[in-house]
């Protein structure tokens, strides 16, 4: 019984870890991209005219 448990145990962590370098991977992405549109939209900002 205690076997099965810790392989629970194992494979949740597993899972957690997995998850987190997903989320850290796709956040940094994000802010990437976020970093490069408003960097656009700065400098295509001087042929607005209102």
């Amino acid at each position: 019984m205690n076997e099965h448990t810790y392989k629970v145990l194992g494979g949740a962590g597993a899972l957690n870890i997995a998850f987190g370098v997903i989320s850290i991977v796709a956040g940094i992405a994000a802010g990437v991209l976020l970093i490069i549109s408003g960097a656009k939209i700065l400098g295509s900002r001087k042929n607005v005219i209102i």
